[in-house]
């Protein structure tokens, strides 16, 4: 194992979570010069370390030491997508496969009859979504401006603003969002 190459992996992905050293040694339960040293390549983390490590990245072990060639296609089986029921009816399926420094999110969301998801926070500058309509109807607020979509549609808007959905119909709406976020929001709630 290339510990260099696996140290450049680890710190790509603690920044690319915006972790600290510390935040990082911490949510992985290791000293943060024991990380510090993995992340430098000057010490051979135990598989133990690698584990945590791994862990407290929120990614797997075998993630975590794939070469950077073993990461070109993945592939997430239906499965394997992960299923949120929030309550009221809310639904959201997370589609796309997770790609460690790369903040793109397809979700599959389904909104009860006169459901309301409620607002959130902007992300960073430089984030887009991309929103289409599979079926029902779907309001979107993004900062001031009110939309209502159809069946169909779809919309873009710069995710630097606060937005909203809602199903204000008496049927559910289905619809998918397109995310690229710059970088992870402070005490954001869940992803519609």
């Amino acid at each position: 194992m290339d510990l260099l190459a696996l140290g450049r992996r680890i710190q790509e992905l603690r920044h690319g979570r915006s972790l600290t050293l510390q935040q990082l040694a911490d949510a992985a339960d290791v000293s943060v010069s024991m990380l510090s040293s993995v992340e430098r390549g000057q010490k051979a983390p135990t598989i133990v370390v690698l584990s945590r490590v791994a862990d407290g990245l929120g990614v797997s072990l075998a993630q975590l030491v794939a070469r950077p060639d073993d990461q070109r296609v993945i592939v997430r089986r239906a499965a394997e997508q992960d299923v949120v029921h929030e309550p009221g009816g809310w639904r959201r399926t997370v589609l796309t496969p997770v790609v460690p420094g790369v903040n793109f999110e397809w979700i599959r969301s389904t909104l009860p009859p006169h459901f309301d998801a409620g607002r959130y926070p902007a992300y960073a500058p430089g984030s887009h979504e991309y929103v289409v309509v599979e079926s029902g109807t779907l309001r979107l607020t993004v900062g001031e401006t009110t939309l209502l979509l159809g069946e169909g549609d779809s919309v873009y808007f710069a995710a630097d603003a606060v937005h909203a959905y809602a199903n204000d119909g008496d049927v559910p709406c289905t619809y998918s969002i397109a995310a690229l976020i710059m970088r992870t929001r402070a005490a954001a709630p869940p992803r519609v």
